[in-house]
């Protein structure tokens, strides 16, 4: 991180092996060199597998020993998830492992020999050269819990999206085959709706079957909500739909096996919500966090999943530039042009806070007092959406200080925090 690159070049001394790792999914490159930039042996290729890890680290031993170097820190470039099984091998071994930024690696290619050209072995250096002038990051490598609520929310992830593709495809087939169902219906995933479909009926058969079955049927599973009148609009859609007539058999079968497959996934998320809230729950601060209004289990569970145990950062700037909320001037001599965030950081933290700073905006008085002092201050009023950025970024400062503290939120206490209100506090 910028403000403390002093700090990460004052760790690259005279005795310190520099290692850089160009990523790939079956042979990795390593170039090593020293505190001034000199190469300490040529290239090594090794497989991604243990056998590949083994030759590396004695590879790493041969040169400390010849080199007389005692400290050593590994770069990495982040490709995929190809690094993370070599990361962690080092991690074990408690060896300092940094990442560079994959658009440094390339911006910075040319340096030596002007040339574009990219190869491994070239890339490998050029990221040692990077660790070297201390531009690197330190990566979130999660372990017992946090790693648990990381792996835990990748699955959630996943499941939420099969969920969604569900979805559309069971409105696909009602397009197809019912389009007037949910003139009847105004959410298919109603109990008495769902209950129908499962049926596997087709608009033919919902014509000739009794209003008296039918109703029977869904009052199986809800006894409000649906009355005679509610299956009768039912058969006359059936009766004028204008859905497709031919492949019934096979169409009951598609509808009866989306619907499982729908189940299937709402149960084992509800499963896993509940083993991820179990889980946050032991980890200091989240109860804290929790307890904000506007503020859900599943949010807290999403944001240690993304930071990993706070007590690694120092300052809640870190935690600003690792979601992207860290500021972004534009400007040049006499020009001053517009201030944004970098967006440089991890995607689904930024998202994640953006979304619960509209749950807060929406149910959290204090928080609604500050979106409305953004945008109606004299000076550098905000628009709407920098507001709720700007919200994001206090959000981040206050769960790092629950989350170390382990304190609970006082929405006074924030509001006092600003000298606008504070000045109105004390005048009163």
């Amino acid at each position: 991180m910028n403000y403390n690159r002093n700090e990460k070049i004052k760790q690259i001394r005279e005795k310190t092996l520099i290692v850089g790792v160009d990523i790939a999914k079956r042979k990795h490159v390593a170039r090593a060199q020293d505190y001034r930039g000199m190469d300490a042996a040529k290239a090594l290729s090794f497989e991604n597998s243990l056998e590949g890890f083994e030759v590396f680290w004695r590879w790493i031993h041969t040169l400390m020993n010849e080199h007389d170097k005692q400290e050593l820190i590994v770069g990495i470039e982040p490709t995929g998830h190809y690094w993370l099984n070599l990361a962690y091998f080092l991690k074990a071994k408690a060896v300092r492992v940094v990442t560079v930024n994959p658009m440094h690696v390339k911006r910075s290619k040319e340096l030596d020999d002007n040339s574009p050209t990219k190869n491994d072995v070239k890339d490998a250096k050029v990221i040692a050269q990077l660790v070297k002038d201390g531009r690197y990051s330190i990566p979130t490598l999660p372990e017992g819990i946090y790693a648990e609520l990381r792996e835990g929310m990748k699955l959630h992830e996943r499941m939420m999206e099969d969920l969604v593709a569900t979805k559309a495809q069971v409105h696909n087939w009602l397009d197809r085959y019912f389009p007037e169902f949910l003139t009847v219906f105004k959410d298919w995933e109603g109990k008495a709706a769902l209950h129908l479909l499962k049926q596997g009926y087709l608009p033919s058969d919902l014509v000739s079957i009794p209003t008296e079955q039918l109703l029977a049927e869904a009052k199986q599973v809800t006894k409000r909500a649906i009355g005679v009148s509610r299956i009768e609009q039912l058969k006359e859609a059936a009766r004028i739909s204008v859905g497709l007539t031919v492949g019934k058999e096979m169409a009951k079968e598609e509808i009866r096996y989306l619907l499982e497959k729908y189940e299937r996934i709402q149960t084992r998320l509800e499963e896993l919500e509940t083993q991820l809230k179990e889980l946050v729950s032991t980890v200091p601060g989240a109860k804290e966090m929790s307890d904000i209004k506007g503020v859900g289990d599943m949010t807290v569970v999403g944001f240690f999943a993304e930071v990993g145990d706070l007590h690694r950062y120092d300052h809640p700037r870190q935690l600003l530039k690792l979601a992207g909320l860290n500021l972004r001037k534009n400007e040049s001599s006499q020009h001053r042009g517009k201030t944004t965030i970098s967006k440089r950081g991890r995607k689904k933290l930024r998202a994640l806070l953006f979304r619960v700073a509209m749950a807060l905006v929406a149910n959290n008085q204090a928080f609604q007092t500050l979106h409305q002092y953004y945008r109606t201050r004299a000076a550098n009023p905000l628009t709407g959406k920098q507001s709720l950025v700007a919200l994001c970024g206090k959000l981040l400062r206050i769960f790092f200080v629950m989350g170390r503290r382990q304190v609970k939120f006082s929405e006074e206490r924030m509001l006092r925090d600003i000298p606008h209100f504070r000045e109105l506090q004390e005048a009163a």
